[in-house]
């Protein structure tokens, strides 16, 4: 086989281009396959020597330059095992870094380099990709070239996130998702959270199998003692034993024949109510009495969990509560996950404790945040246009999330200089006007139906990848940093 030198000039004459920087942690050999990434200046491109098995592009009959398409990360991922997402729940601590852009990896494996903890690089829900216009596979083949460009081999995940119905389930495990979240908050009546005794015995239906399995007992949980009124069996049931019904329906038909080789967690968190420690050890319970085995259990937990800024609620309810939750998920042999949450500094150490060092953490939009902060850095006339576009944006977007900020509340861009953009995203308010509304940003066209603004932002991403890649470092690094301090 010729030297790396030698196919990188075949290379550069099959591109007609004299830039060519081969990405040196690419370098892989296969069987009698060489394989390497390299950046021509423009883009990455894939560069096979030796057999192709599956792999296409422009070749001169030794070297193959290949697109960094679908059909090619296919054929990355059986070549390269180590490039093929895998379940990682399993491991103590997990976290997903959901890429919204397709370009966050390479920031995020830097955090995971220095950390014990196995990511989940592909992570993302049915909004989230309709928001952006993507889809599965491309997600998923993102995450594929970002392994292979860094030779990063410890492992990743892939989760469809908040999967709501079968045929979403099925779309994600079909794409190659090796995790499957799912959302159960159309199955949870939230209105029983509120009813009075009246109105409880009014809409329960009486069951003696499960008032037996729950009255007159008292069950442990370690060191907690869980037990419950008729009132509180009638709200727990009405509240969540539809969802459990659902959780073991999907458990039986998708997730247990697939016997391990798929992750699967249970979301109950997606609610205006709160998950008492009471209702959650009900839950589990439940759904471990039909056969579910999940990997993962996320509660709504009490105060606000809300998307791009720290907790707002009682911290010392909060600790109590997270004491109670994290050992009925000891008890029954699973991991407590943490949705929405980016940027939850203040409950990171209490969770990191309670836990002892076992959780699964779920981040995305804080990655988009970082790479706007980055635009409002590099280009503040990109900035200023897109935040302007973002506040006509915001009622819309705002259809999605649940957040607790008004644009009204955010400094007017005129009173600002340029120096001074980047600070606003210290701001919750400013930080929720961003975060909510980049679907709108990346899809928004003009009036011939160009993008508005996407192209640019790429290409500004583009230019400070290196940038980019040390802020999400650092900013994902923070989160692993509380959140293990007290863990270990």
């Amino acid at each position: 086989m010729e030297s790396l030198d030698s196919l990188c000039r075949r290379a550069k004459a099959l591109l007609h281009t004299d830039t060519l920087s081969v990405w040196p942690d690419s370098v892989n050999i296969s069987g009698k396959t060489a394989a390497f990434m390299a950046d021509t200046g423009a883009q990455d491109v894939l560069c096979i020597a030796g057999p192709l098995p599956g792999f296409s592009g422009s070749s001169d009959g030794i070297v193959t330059v290949c697109p960094l398409s679908h059909q090619n990360a296919q054929a990355l991922r059986a070549c390269f095992p180590f490039t093929a997402p895998v379940p990682v729940l399993k491991y103590d601590r997990s976290v997903g870094v959901g890429d919204r852009l397709g370009i966050a990896s390479p920031g995020h494996i830097r955090v995971f380099r220095r950390f014990d903890a196995m990511p989940v690089l592909a992570q993302q829900s049915i909004r989230e990709l309709n928001l952006t216009h993507r889809t599965y596979s491309d997600v998923i083949d993102c995450a594929s070239f970002a392994v292979f460009r860094e030779g990063f081999r410890r492992g990743f995940g892939a989760d469809g996130d908040h999967l709501k119905t079968r045929e979403e389930i099925e779309y994600a495990l079909k794409s190659g998702c090796t995790m499957i979240t799912l959302d159960c908050s159309e199955h949870i009546c939230s209105d029983a959270a509120h009813m009075d005794a009246d109105a409880l015995r009014a809409n329960y239906t009486p069951d003696r199998a499960l008032e037996q399995r729950w009255l007159n007992r008292s069950f442990r949980a370690e060191a907690h003692t869980i037990s419950f009124t008729p009132e509180d069996l009638m709200r727990a049931q009405l509240l969540y034993g539809k969802a459990i019904a659902f959780a073991a329906a999907i458990w039986t038909e998708y997730i247990a024949p697939l016997n391990g080789q798929v992750d699967f967690e249970i979301s109950i968190d997606e609610t205006p109510t709160p998950t008492s420690p009471q209702q959650h050890f009900f839950v589990a319970a439940e759904l471990l009495r039909l056969g579910v085995r999940p990997d993962t259990v996320a509660p709504r937990f009490c105060g606000e969990f809300q998307k791009g800024v720290d907790y707002s609620g009682d911290l010392q309810q909060f600790e109590r509560e997270a004491a109670v939750h994290a050992a009925i998920a000891r008890h029954f042999g699973y991991k407590l996950s943490i949705h929405s949450g980016s940027d939850k500094f203040s409950v990171f150490p209490i969770l990191g404790r309670e836990t002892r060092g076992r959780f699964h953490l779920k981040t995305a939009g804080t990655n988009w945040l970082e790479a706007m902060r980055l635009v409002a850095e590099k280009d503040p006339a990109l900035y200023r246009q897109v935040h302007a576009y973002a506040i006509t944006a915001f009622p819309e977007a705002a259809k999605y999330y649940h957040v607790s900020t008004s644009p009204a509340t955010v400094p007017p861009l005129d009173t600002l200089p340029d120096a001074a953009l980047p600070a606003l995203f210290r701001r919750d308010d400013a930080r929720q006007l961003i975060h909510i509304t980049y679907g709108l940003i990346l899809t928004a066209a003009g009036p011939d139906g160009r993008p508005l603004f996407k192209d640019r932002l790429y290409a500004l991403w583009r230019t400070y990848a290196q940038d980019y890649a040390q802020l999400l470092d650092n900013h994902i690094g923070k989160h692993l940093d509380l959140l293990m301090q007290k863990s270990n």
